[in-house]
């Protein structure tokens, strides 16, 4: 017979089972830690792999579509547009399914497959694009053309990237067994997209190139696709415990969609006024991002910590902070230009430090914002991805709003303003919502009536005489105290003006000289006006000029103002989308000076840009590609020659002018190749039409025009070297911009010098062979010896010296290379006007002056002549 378990026993059967229980429970809890601990990387790994295809993406698409805003704004709303439908379309499959981390792993595995493909996808669809919109497509067609690019061909990639968030948002409240997770996830992921910037931006594009950093970040993909199927839990659906809603309070829906508009309008408004005060590089707008994702990160992490609900009272105290956040940043933009004098922004330290004084405060603010915001829809409906959805609608339209209308309406900085005034009207009603208004409402009246300074710095004793501010750039005409005028892009990039009129003009004219009869002829980037407007000086030709910026065509009066019958045509566009499209042939295509260091200009010295140039000549035709040494580092001179020279086997290099000030170099290229006839350019300037066109600017004889001449293909292939092109894919030049900034501050004549150092011109590869070579080979090689030493002692003058002081210094280096080549005019001359000028002062200074240059020049009898007519005396 079994006997009945006493008490005693079935205590200690109890206190086992609750050891084990709580063992068991203490094992889940540890797992459920270590689940929530691994989902950190694997968040931030999404964030970084999410801004670096957004960096590469937008930069590849660029290339293909241009740098034209409308072009611009077409490509930001097709990948945001791609967001936000992943994030709608995903949501409720992300809301209901057992597994999340699964999804989240397909997603992941999308993107990465998309971006291996997009490495020769993206490209050959923008080189087909280019060709269907042509060189002058409507702003509506552009702008619909730049949409479709991206919206079509990423659409696998932005759709999956859009639920990534809400999947990572559901496994991470599952492990942590928190409802409340969503403004920490939507932290770290913001910080993983700040490391994806930096690391993109400084390290892998410039290492690796952009098929490179796409193979990495397909890596990257990888790592969260295994990582989440490694950690993520198999769970129960949210369904069973929430019942999803739908989020029926159409001001908050409103309030979710506005933030997202307003919050990408603020940056692209700062990033505007930034340009006008930083370098502008890539690095520059790195930098801008980072620092308002460092403080969206910030912002997000921060409300997290809080523990705060996401009720109303809340809501309105962050939308109060933001607009007063957002107040401030107007209020001390205006001077975020003595900040860059304090620091040097040619460092990258430098410039993040006026990026996070401008940024950081008001991105914290929109990152807590956000915050609530996604917190109360995952409460309603247990998934993020609506809120996500809702708000990337809002920022798919904010570049267009902003560029479109607020910049053109009321200017960059009133607009920040307006931002601001849209935060305040998005508070809940309620008695307290006055109370939290009024301070910022009160801060916005009081710099609305007392409108920021220009951000265009005028010299001492000069005038800004026009302002064009648009959503490209914002255009200045300075005079300054000695009467120049000059075109200032931005606050400090100056494009030329009256002092450089004649340079201008030679700009023009040597290409155009070199061919021996030019009818069509196509300039890219017109600056002032004076190049293109210089080349309808050549009788015959027809010209048309191509320019980027609005802004700057709108004040080519201030500059030229040609008669009707002669002044080319100007077409707004993008150089590189113009050549592509087009289909006609050109006798001589120039591309004017472009600053290296400028975001978006090295794209016009790759490989591929000259490639298509090159279809675009017509036969024998002549593609002339200006320099600006003075704005240059050697490595990226080496880079462009070297690319170059795989387009144009025949290249050659020519100098614009002898002045050590602002050195420019021109790499001259031809289709079909061949050697100069001197006879053909001998007759042309014979030519009295052609004649009084080109001897103002120097041009009277051949040897004028062929002693500009810097060195032939060999010459030129000994100088670059082995290393590096700048491609399209491997875009040198433009991160090289922090070398090329640099070089700035560097004597301007330190890279010419280094030049006529290392390249040895030769007579052979300029001229043809026979007589030709025989009576002018000796002659030239001469005049480019007295050249080089001309440009030496330019540039060793001490600062600035005039008067006596000018001439005790430069005569001297002057007699050096009269003595080189008696037929040197650009010394012969300043020696004749030094010695005049010693007249009235210091005869007997003139006399020994005037019997050096007699010595070294004989044959010149200018020097001579004078000797006897004021001294009575013969040099014998």
């Amino acid at each position: 017979m079994q006997s009945e378990p006493d008490g005693t026993a079935i205590a200690s059967a109890d206190r086992f089972t609750h050891v084990v229980q709580d063992e068991a429970g203490f094992a889940r809890a540890r797992q459920a830690a270590n689940r929530a601990w691994a989902l950190i990387p694997i968040v931030t790994a999404s964030g970084f792999a999410g801004l670096g295809y957004e960096i590469v993406w937008t930069r590849q698409l660029s290339l293909a579509l241009g740098t034209e805003m409308m072009a611009v704004l077409g490509v930001i709303a097709g990948f945001f547009g791609g967001l936000a439908l992943g994030a709608f379309a995903l949501d409720r499959p992300i809301r209901r399914s057992q597994s999340p981390s699964r999804i989240y792993a397909i997603l992941e595995a999308v993107i990465a497959v998309w971006g291996l493909i997009s490495v020769w996808l993206l490209p050959a669809a923008g080189r087909a694009l280019a060709p269907l919109l042509g060189t002058e497509p409507s702003a509506v067609l552009l702008w619909a053309g730049s949409l479709a690019l991206p919206t079509l061909v990423l659409l696998p990639a932005t759709m999956a990237m859009g639920g990534t968030l809400a999947a990572l948002e559901r496994m991470t409240r599952q492990a942590r067994g928190e409802a409340r997770v969503t403004a920490g996830v939507y932290g770290a992921n913001t910080a993983g997209a700040l490391a994806g910037t930096l690391v993109s931006t400084f390290l892998l594009i410039p290492a690796l190139g952009f098929s490179g950093t796409l193979l990495c970040l397909a890596a990257v993909n990888a790592f969260c696709a295994l990582g989440a199927l490694a950690v993520g839990p198999a769970a129960k659906a949210d369904t069973e415990q929430r019942r999803p809603e739908r989020i029926r309070d159409v001001r908050f829906t409103i309030t979710l969609f506005a933030t997202g508009l307003l919050g990408i309008a603020f940056e692209v408004l700062v990033v505007r006024l930034a340009a006008q005060v930083m370098e502008d590089t890539v690095y520059t707008f790195a930098g801008l991002l980072a620092a308002y994702l460092l403080g969206t990160a910030a912002g997000s992490l921060l409300w997290q910590r809080s523990g705060r609900d996401a009720n109303d009272g809340n809501l309105r105290g962050l939308l109060a902070a933001t607009a007063f956040a957002c107040i401030t940043a107007a209020a001390f933009a205006p001077y975020a230009g003595r900040l860059v004098e304090l620091v040097s922004t040619a460092d990258v330290f430098g410039e993040l430090a006026v990026a996070i004084s401008l940024f950081l405060v008001p991105a914290t603010a929109m990152g807590a914002l956000f915050g609530l915001l996604a917190q109360r829809v995952s409460d309603q409906r247990g998934s993020v991805g609506s809120a996500i959805g809702i708000n990337s609608l809002g920022a798919c339209i904010a570049p267009l709003v902003a560029a479109q209308v607020l910049i053109p309406g009321v200017g960059a900085w009133t607009a920040l303003l307006a931002v601001a005034l849209g935060y305040l009207l998005l508070l809940p009603p309620g008695r307290s919502a006055l109370l939290w208004s009024a301070v910022p409402a009160m801060l916005a009246l009081v710099l609305w009536l007392n409108p920021a300074p220009s951000l265009t710095r005028v010299p001492s004793g000069g005038k800004l005489l026009a302002v064009r501010e648009g959503p490209m750039a914002t255009a200045s005409v300075v005079d300054d105290a000695a009467g120049v005028r000059y075109l200032e892009v931005n606050g400090h990039f100056r494009m030329g003006g009256t002092s450089s009129t004649r340079s201008d003009y030679r700009q023009a004219m040597l290409p155009l000289l070199l061919h021996e009869a030019p009818q069509r002829a196509l300039f890219l980037g017109i600056g002032t006006g004076a190049t293109v407007v210089g080349g309808t000086q050549m009788p015959g030709v027809s010209v048309r000029g191509v320019e980027l910026s609005r802004e700057v065509v709108d004040l080519l009066p201030w500059f030229v103002n040609p008669p009707p019958t002669s002044a080319p045509r100007v077409t707004v566009a993008d150089a590189r989308r113009y050549v592509a499209a087009d289909t006609g042939q050109h006798d001589v295509i120039v591309a004017d000076l472009f600053h290296p260091a400028l975001d978006g200009s090295g794209a016009l010295y790759t490989v591929e840009h000259f490639g298509a140039v090159k279809r675009r000549l017509a036969s024998g035709g002549i593609f002339c590609q200006w320099l600006p040494l003075y704005q240059l580092d050697l490595p990226s001179l080496r880079a462009i020659v070297r690319g170059f020279l795989d387009i144009y086997p025949d290249g050659s290099a020519w100098l614009n002018h002898y002045s050590v000030r602002t050195p420019m170099l021109a790499l001259i290229g031809t289709q079909g190749g061949r050697h100069l006839d001197t006879g053909a350019l001998a007759a042309r300037l014979g030519n009295p039409a052609i004649a009084s066109a080109v001897r103002p600017l120097g041009f009277e004889a051949p040897i004028d025009l062929l002693g500009q001449y810097l060195g032939g293909a060999r010459a030129l292939s000994a100088f670059a070297g082995e290393g590096p092109r700048n491609t399209d894919d491997y875009p040198f030049v433009t991160f090289d911009a922090r070398r090329n900034v640099r070089a700035l501050n560097a004597a301007p004549w330190s890279l010419l010098l280094a030049i006529i150092k290392d390249i040895r011109p030769d007579p052979n590869e300029l001229l043809a062979d026979g007589a030709e070579r025989d009576a002018l080979g000796a002659r030239l090689s001469a005049y480019w010896a007295a050249r080089n030493r001309f440009l030496e002692a330019g540039a060793s003058l001490p600062g600035d010296p005039r008067g006596a002081a000018l001439i005790e210094a430069a005569s001297p280096g002057l007699i050096d290379a009269l003595r080189l080549s008696p037929e040197f005019d650009p010394a012969y001359g300043p020696l004749m006007g030094m010695a005049r000028s010693l007249l009235g002062s210091d005869r007997a200074a003139a006399a020994r002056l005037l019997r050096k240059i007699n010595d070294v020049a004989p044959s010149r009898r200018e020097a001579r002549d004078l000797l006897l007519r004021e001294f009575g005396l013969r040099n014998e």
